[in-house]
Protein backbone atom coordinates (compact mmCIF):
# COMPACT_ATOMS: atom_id res chain seq x y z
CA UNK A 1 0.00 0.00 0.00
CA UNK A 2 1.17 3.52 -0.78
CA UNK A 3 1.04 6.24 1.86
CA UNK A 4 0.92 10.00 1.45
CA UNK A 5 3.71 10.47 4.00
CA UNK A 6 6.25 9.11 1.49
CA UNK A 7 7.02 12.59 0.22
CA UNK A 8 9.34 13.46 -2.59
CA UNK A 9 12.58 15.03 -1.32
CA UNK A 10 12.26 17.85 -3.88
CA UNK A 11 11.08 21.37 -2.98
CA UNK A 12 11.13 22.26 -6.67
CA UNK A 13 10.52 20.38 -9.87
CA UNK A 14 11.72 21.77 -13.17
CA UNK A 15 12.12 25.21 -11.58
CA UNK A 16 8.55 25.28 -10.18
CA UNK A 17 8.06 25.67 -6.44
CA UNK A 18 6.03 22.91 -4.77
CA UNK A 19 3.43 24.06 -2.23
CA UNK A 20 1.91 20.66 -1.31
CA UNK A 21 3.66 17.36 -1.93
CA UNK A 22 1.57 14.26 -1.33
CA UNK A 23 3.68 11.99 -3.48
CA UNK A 24 2.83 9.36 -4.80
CA UNK A 25 -0.69 10.71 -5.11
CA UNK A 26 -0.67 14.38 -5.98
CA UNK A 27 1.53 17.46 -6.04
CA UNK A 28 0.35 21.07 -6.03
CA UNK A 29 2.65 23.86 -7.20
CA UNK A 30 2.68 27.43 -5.94
CA UNK A 31 1.50 28.58 -9.38
CA UNK A 32 -1.74 26.62 -8.69
CA UNK A 33 -1.09 23.79 -11.13
CA UNK A 34 -1.73 20.19 -10.06
CA UNK A 35 0.20 17.02 -10.93
CA UNK A 36 -1.55 13.70 -10.33
CA UNK A 37 0.56 10.55 -10.21
CA UNK A 38 -2.09 7.85 -9.79
CA UNK A 39 -4.07 7.60 -12.99
CA UNK A 40 -5.48 4.65 -14.84
CA UNK A 41 -5.54 4.89 -18.63
CA UNK A 42 -8.78 6.37 -19.98
CA UNK A 43 -11.30 3.89 -21.45
CA UNK A 44 -13.85 5.04 -24.03
CA UNK A 45 -17.50 4.21 -23.47
CA UNK A 46 -18.88 1.74 -26.01
CA UNK A 47 -22.31 0.37 -26.93
CA UNK A 48 -20.55 -2.88 -28.00
CA UNK A 49 -21.65 -5.42 -25.43
CA UNK A 50 -19.75 -8.24 -27.10
CA UNK A 51 -16.33 -6.71 -26.49
CA UNK A 52 -17.06 -5.73 -22.90
CA UNK A 53 -18.25 -8.84 -20.98
CA UNK A 54 -21.80 -8.37 -22.26
CA UNK A 55 -22.02 -4.81 -20.91
CA UNK A 56 -22.63 -1.67 -22.98
CA UNK A 57 -21.37 1.64 -21.62
CA UNK A 58 -22.40 5.23 -22.18
CA UNK A 59 -21.36 8.60 -20.72
CA UNK A 60 -23.99 11.14 -19.68
CA UNK A 61 -23.65 14.65 -18.23
CA UNK A 62 -26.06 14.80 -15.27
CA UNK A 63 -25.42 18.38 -14.15
CA UNK A 64 -24.55 20.88 -16.87
CA UNK A 65 -23.78 23.63 -14.34
CA UNK A 66 -20.97 21.65 -12.68
CA UNK A 67 -20.08 19.31 -15.55
CA UNK A 68 -20.66 16.25 -13.36
CA UNK A 69 -21.16 13.13 -15.44
CA UNK A 70 -21.70 9.42 -15.04
CA UNK A 71 -20.78 6.33 -16.98
CA UNK A 72 -23.68 3.92 -17.38
CA UNK A 73 -23.04 0.18 -17.52
CA UNK A 74 -25.98 -1.74 -19.01
CA UNK A 75 -25.73 -5.56 -19.00
CA UNK A 76 -27.04 -7.53 -21.97
CA UNK A 77 -29.46 -9.22 -19.56
CA UNK A 78 -31.43 -5.93 -19.53
CA UNK A 79 -33.02 -6.67 -22.89
CA UNK A 80 -33.87 -10.21 -21.76
CA UNK A 81 -35.78 -8.95 -18.72
CA UNK A 82 -37.49 -5.97 -20.38
CA UNK A 83 -41.08 -5.72 -19.24
CA UNK A 84 -40.80 -8.61 -16.74
CA UNK A 85 -38.31 -7.72 -14.05
CA UNK A 86 -36.81 -4.48 -12.85
CA UNK A 87 -33.03 -4.14 -13.01
CA UNK A 88 -31.29 -3.28 -9.78
CA UNK A 89 -29.81 0.22 -9.81
CA UNK A 90 -26.28 0.57 -8.43
CA UNK A 91 -24.69 3.99 -7.86
CA UNK A 92 -20.91 3.52 -7.73
CA UNK A 93 -18.50 6.16 -6.41
CA UNK A 94 -14.89 5.45 -7.42
CA UNK A 95 -11.98 5.61 -4.99
CA UNK A 96 -8.91 7.81 -5.23
CA UNK A 97 -8.75 9.82 -2.00
CA UNK A 98 -10.99 12.51 -3.53
CA UNK A 99 -8.07 13.78 -5.59
CA UNK A 100 -7.09 11.07 -8.10
CA UNK A 101 -8.59 8.53 -10.51
CA UNK A 102 -11.73 8.61 -12.60
CA UNK A 103 -14.90 6.67 -13.36
CA UNK A 104 -13.56 6.64 -16.93
CA UNK A 105 -10.20 5.11 -15.98
CA UNK A 106 -9.41 1.45 -16.66
CA UNK A 107 -9.38 0.40 -12.98
CA UNK A 108 -12.89 1.57 -12.14
CA UNK A 109 -14.30 0.92 -15.62
CA UNK A 110 -13.31 -2.74 -15.29
CA UNK A 111 -14.76 -2.97 -11.79
CA UNK A 112 -18.11 -1.42 -12.80
CA UNK A 113 -18.25 -3.65 -15.90
CA UNK A 114 -17.73 -6.72 -13.73
CA UNK A 115 -20.35 -5.52 -11.25
CA UNK A 116 -22.95 -4.90 -13.98
CA UNK A 117 -22.26 -8.27 -15.63
CA UNK A 118 -22.29 -10.25 -12.38
CA UNK A 119 -25.22 -8.53 -10.69
CA UNK A 120 -27.29 -7.94 -13.83
CA UNK A 121 -27.69 -4.34 -12.65
CA UNK A 122 -27.60 -0.93 -14.28
CA UNK A 123 -24.46 0.58 -12.77
CA UNK A 124 -24.13 4.36 -12.64
CA UNK A 125 -20.48 5.23 -11.99
CA UNK A 126 -20.03 8.83 -10.80
CA UNK A 127 -17.32 11.03 -12.31
CA UNK A 128 -17.09 13.45 -9.39
CA UNK A 129 -15.01 16.62 -9.33
CA UNK A 130 -11.57 16.16 -7.78
CA UNK A 131 -9.84 18.01 -4.94
CA UNK A 132 -7.95 20.22 -4.47
CA UNK A 133 -9.54 22.15 -7.37
CA UNK A 134 -12.96 21.22 -5.96
CA UNK A 135 -12.68 20.63 -2.21
CA UNK A 136 -15.24 18.73 -0.20
CA UNK A 137 -18.23 18.80 -0.22
CA UNK A 138 -18.05 18.87 -4.05
CA UNK A 139 -17.67 15.06 -4.33
CA UNK A 140 -20.63 14.56 -1.98
CA UNK A 141 -22.76 16.99 -3.95
CA UNK A 142 -21.78 15.29 -7.21
CA UNK A 143 -22.73 11.83 -5.91
CA UNK A 144 -26.05 13.24 -4.72
CA UNK A 145 -26.68 14.85 -8.12
CA UNK A 146 -25.94 11.51 -9.83
CA UNK A 147 -28.27 9.64 -7.48
CA UNK A 148 -31.08 12.15 -8.05
CA UNK A 149 -30.57 11.94 -11.81
CA UNK A 150 -30.54 8.13 -11.79
CA UNK A 151 -33.69 8.01 -9.65
CA UNK A 152 -35.53 10.36 -12.01
CA UNK A 153 -38.17 8.96 -14.32
CA UNK A 154 -36.30 9.80 -17.52
CA UNK A 155 -34.88 6.91 -19.53
CA UNK A 156 -31.08 7.07 -19.30
CA UNK A 157 -30.67 4.84 -22.34
CA UNK A 158 -33.36 5.53 -24.93
CA UNK A 159 -31.67 3.75 -27.84
CA UNK A 160 -31.89 0.35 -26.15
CA UNK A 161 -35.04 -1.73 -25.80
CA UNK A 162 -37.24 -0.66 -22.90
CA UNK A 163 -36.19 -2.09 -19.59
CA UNK A 164 -37.31 -1.44 -16.06
CA UNK A 165 -34.99 -0.06 -13.42
CA UNK A 166 -35.80 -0.22 -9.74
CA UNK A 167 -35.34 3.49 -9.08
CA UNK A 168 -37.07 3.36 -5.70
CA UNK A 169 -34.38 1.25 -4.01
CA UNK A 170 -30.97 2.21 -5.38
CA UNK A 171 -27.90 0.49 -3.99
CA UNK A 172 -25.02 2.87 -3.31
CA UNK A 173 -21.48 1.48 -3.10
CA UNK A 174 -17.96 2.77 -3.37
CA UNK A 175 -14.25 2.10 -3.26
CA UNK A 176 -11.68 3.70 -0.93
CA UNK A 177 -12.42 7.43 -0.43
CA UNK A 178 -15.68 6.85 -2.21
CA UNK A 179 -16.83 5.02 0.93
CA UNK A 180 -17.11 8.33 2.77
CA UNK A 181 -19.05 9.80 -0.14
CA UNK A 182 -21.27 6.71 -0.32
CA UNK A 183 -22.08 6.96 3.40
CA UNK A 184 -22.98 10.64 3.25
CA UNK A 185 -25.00 10.18 0.04
CA UNK A 186 -26.94 7.33 1.65
CA UNK A 187 -27.57 9.43 4.78
CA UNK A 188 -28.80 12.25 2.55
CA UNK A 189 -31.11 9.82 0.74
CA UNK A 190 -32.51 8.49 4.03
CA UNK A 191 -33.12 12.04 5.26
CA UNK A 192 -34.79 12.92 1.96
CA UNK A 193 -37.11 9.89 2.08
CA UNK A 194 -38.03 10.06 5.77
Amino acid sequence: AMHANKTSPAKQKEGRDISVDMYPFIRKYKDGSIERFLRSPFVLASPDQGGNRGVATRDVVVDKATGVSVRLFLPSRAADTAGRNRLPLVIYVHGGSFCTESAFGRTYHRYATSLAASAGALVVSVEYRLAPEFPRPAAYDDAWAALQWAASSSDPWPEFPPYGVDRLWPFVTAGQAGNDTEELTTERLNHHLC
